[in-house]
């Protein structure tokens, strides 16, 4: 018999009601200063035990989400949504602001022969070199996004140790001779976060995360690096729109 605080697949139900509720105070459904429902009201809605109600508020009072105040119930206290707008010169740092304090990691970095899709994607010849980077992109002193870059080893030789030595993807390619670049394409989907991001991200066990998989390119259109970004989804909305790929001449400014 199946256990009412676990759900046919085995998963927690408790870790359920955290990420739904999780999701509408990041969607704005549950604002800061709004009272949650009692955990008898969670119960009935979710169709389990009070206690896994409680499991799912202590999980949220854990992540700092919402606090308990005796007497009155638990209140959402509200977590920064960071909001990313992903455009032609899209640049975190940018969108994050002066507001909020900023820092970048590079956590490991590899010559290796490019995956197919990489190689396509870059438009490198099958098994030649890449560099792989992997970074993270911490906001506030808070976890914001792990991001695996790929680069053309043959073009950019360089690139990991300029971006240890910078933390800026920016500030990077231009110390290896590339003065401006654009995002040509960017995808989403959303998943459970496995369990190396949740430990980097500093989430707790079945949390999503939002992957964005884009392309960079030189102004002439020539791939410059493909890289695949997980977003601690509560932490981040994504904004996205693109434009035509100016031509070699057109320069803009950065967003």
């Amino acid at each position: 018999m199946t256990s009412p605080s676990r759900t046919p697949n085995g998963y927690s139900a408790w870790r359920l009601i955290a990420e739904e509720l999780r999701a509408e105070i990041a969607g704005g459904q549950l604002r800061t200063g709004d009272r949650l429902p009692t955990e008898k009201s969670l119960a009935e809605r979710f169709s389990v035990n009070r206690h896994t109600a409680r499991q799912a508020l202590a999980a949220l009072a854990a992540d700092g989400l919402v606090e308990s105040r005796r007497g009155s119930g638990t209140f959402v206290i509200g977590e920064t949504v960071h909001v990313h707008r992903i455009g032609m010169r899209t640049r975190l740092t940018t969108s994050i602001g002066d507001r909020h304090s900023s820092d970048g990691r590079v956590v490991e970095s590899a010559v290796e022969p490019a995956p197919p899709e990489i190689a396509r994607a870059l438009r490198m010849a099958a098994g030649a070199d890449a560099i792989r980077v992997e970074s993270l992109r911490k906001v506030d002193g808070q976890p914001l996004g792990l991001a695996t870059r790929w680069f053309d080893a043959a073009r950019l030789p360089d690139i990991a140790a300029a971006l240890r030595r910078t933390a800026s993807v920016t500030a990077a390619l231009r110390a290896c001779g590339v003065e401006d670049y654009v995002r040509v394409s960017t995808a989403v989907a959303a998943r459970h976060a496995t369990v190396a991001e949740g430990s980097l991200l500093q989430l707790e066990p079945g949390a999503i995360v939002l992957v964005t998989e884009a392309v960079d390119a030189l102004l002439d259109g020539t791939p410059l690096q493909h890289g695949t970004t997980r977003f601690a989804a509560g932490r981040v909305r994504l904004d996205i729109e693109h434009a035509a790929v100016p031509q070699a001449g057109e320069h803009g400014s950065e967003a």
